[in-house]
């Protein structure tokens, strides 16, 4: 971003609205510091993506269960970081009377070991192949009668103007059900999210409590995600 600023002897500002303008026609499309020729980006599947910053999402997981407490409900949205956080659960002999209420078949089959302390609602819904999800017809009819202290949503994109997004829309708009549905959001996204935007908005920054990253993230964008009202951000 940097670099185009200076190429072109323009304000970064000026830079990324000039790219979100060549986005909305397709030209390009936003990535971490800058933007890449055209929309060939295509979704890829749960096991494609899982072993991809594993050790990121891990870190990132744990953080998020830093302030969880026995006897509280949770929201797991589908996801390769909302299933790391799954996973530590089974690690965590001291949360238990939780609820979690999730969209993700995975998820909820991950956390079955954990049954005599973990109650698993599943959202209902269409199943969607690709995050084995459960998607509208249907995935509202739960969401709209439950509430939660705190969803972990995850996201393919965060960016200081055009909020957390997503790559599908149905899952989309589950997303936004459970922001809806819980007393506190949590957004998990790795750096290779930051600064990337997608089709679906999610959420606009200053809607969501807290975002969870990875460490080592360019502190340019934290700083933009900070003065756009991303308020509390945890580097993990």
């Amino acid at each position: 971003m940097s670099e185009l600023s200076d190429a072109f002897g323009v304000s970064g500002v000026t830079i990324r609205a000039d790219l979100e303008a060549l986005e909305r026609r397709g030209i390009v499309r936003r990535v971490r510091g800058g933007a890449t020729g055209g929309y060939g980006l295509r979704e890829r599947p749960f096991e494609e993506v899982r072993s991809e910053a594993a050790e990121q999402k891990t870190r990132i997981a744990k953080a998020a269960l830093a302030d969880v407490e026995p006897g509280i409900t949770l929201m797991l949205d589908v996801g390769t970081t909302t299933a790391a956080i799954a996973y530590e659960l089974l690690k965590r002999d001291d949360l238990y009377d939780l609820t979690v209420i999730t969209s993700g078949l995975t998820i909820a089959m991950a956390l079955e070991p954990a049954l005599d302390r973990i109650t698993v609602v599943l959202t209902g819904g269409t199943l969607r192949r690709m995050q084995h999800s459960l998607v509208p017809p249907l995935a509202e009819t739960v969401l709209e009668r439950v509430r939660a202290d705190v969803a972990f949503v995850g996201c393919n994109g965060v960016d200081a103007l055009a909020g957390v997004t997503n790559i599908n829309l149905p899952e989309t708009e589950v997303k936004r059900k459970m922001i809806a549905a819980s007393a506190r959001t949590v957004v998990l996204a790795d750096s290779s999210k930051l600064g990337v935007v997608h089709l679906g908005l999610v959420a606009q920054l200053g809607s969501i409590d807290t975002l969870i990253t990875n460490t080592g993230t360019h502190q340019g964008e934290l700083d933009d995600l900070r003065a756009n009202g991303c308020s509390t951000i945890v580097e993990a």
